[in-house]
């Protein structure tokens, strides 16, 4: 997949087409409209694209409003070329843009950049100023363009429709599972390894700190994991909270790979929350924390190798 900063260099993907969105998490109701969007592409043997924004609207209209991310930009680029879309145009989000009308920004961006010929997009879809224009709007449009539009209807896992907030939400009540249900993938974190106290490999369970996290972390807890580094998956004991225990308050990342032996200071590392294995919990001494940790990091190597090919 191509990926494009701005309009420049779009001329070998105009007249496709073209999905536009946030995407955040690309969760399964977003690979959904993706895989209609490759296939009308294909059958008409023609570029499929998407476009997005950096950073999202809101941080620019509402930034008191702005909800924590699911996906960084470079995750969201990796879920969506796995989709098989052909390119993905990131706009630099600016007020210009933002304040087009609804009919004026189909006039830029669809037909004016992209020149499309066809549009997927979802049953929430809004753009325009104000996000006065709605899916009815853009069928519209397309009609009077002559454009085919493909407008995908919502997706559910049970019940449940699947959405981005509903996943923001999930993981903020530490249900990563359930979560993991409506992305259609383990929800992954990245950041790098931070010094932390060390204290872990003084008593035989030394852990990474994962520090410059951009997105969503779960709520606090211990988590059954996998930690990816170097091209290698490890599975991992993950401790998401403060850690009581020795009087600490802060929040802290920290993972301890399971079988791994070396320095990871300073080095990138994504981890994928399989699993919620416990509450944080106070002990009231070393040896009692011991002890649990030895139960943490059994569990935990049994629920991922349980789940290896989720």
């Amino acid at each position: 997949m191509e990926l494009l900063r701005g309009f420049d260099s779009l001329d070998p993907f105009r007249g496709g087409f073209l999905s536009i969105g946030n995407f955040d998490g690309v969760h399964r109701g977003h690979q959904q409209m993706f895989a209609c969007l490759v296939r009308h592409a294909k059958e008409q043997n023609v570029p499929s694209c998407v476009f997005t924004f950096e950073p999202h609207p809101i941080q620019l209209l509402r930034p008191e409003q702005v909800p924590p991310a699911l996906t960084s930009l470079e995750q969201k680029a990796e879920l969506i070329a796995a989709c098989g879309v052909d390119c993905m145009v990131v706009y630099p989000t600016d007020l210009r843009l933002l304040n087009l009308s609804a009919e004026d920004f189909f006039q830029a961006v669809v037909l004016g950049e992209f020149d499309a010929i066809g549009m997927v997009e979802g049953p929430n879809f809004f753009f325009g100023r104000n996000r006065s224009g709605t899916v009815e709007h853009l069928a519209d449009f397309c009609k009077a363009a002559n454009i085919e539009l493909d407008a995908v209807p919502p997706v559910y896992v049970g019940t449940q429709m699947v959405s981005s907030s509903v996943v923001r939400g999930l993981l903020i009540d530490g249900e990563v599972e359930e979560a993991s249900d409506l992305l259609g993938h383990r929800y992954r974190v990245a950041g790098r390894v931070t010094k932390g106290a060390e204290r872990g490999r003084t008593i035989g369970f030394p852990t990474a700190n994962l520090g410059q996290v951009t997105t969503v972390l779960p709520l606090d807890g211990v988590y059954a994991g996998v930690a990816l580094h170097d091209g290698t998956s490890w599975p991992a004991a993950i401790n998401l909270g403060p850690n009581p225990t020795f009087g600490e308050r802060r929040r802290k990342l920290e993972v301890h790979l399971i079988g791994f032996d070396g320095d990871l200071y300073d080095q990138p590392m994504q981890v994928e929350f399989v699993s919620r294995i416990r509450d944080t919990l106070e002990f009231p001494d070393v040896n009692a924390l011991k002890a649990q940790l030895e139960q943490d990091v059994q569990q935990a190597l049994a629920v991922v190798t349980g789940n290896a090919n989720r």
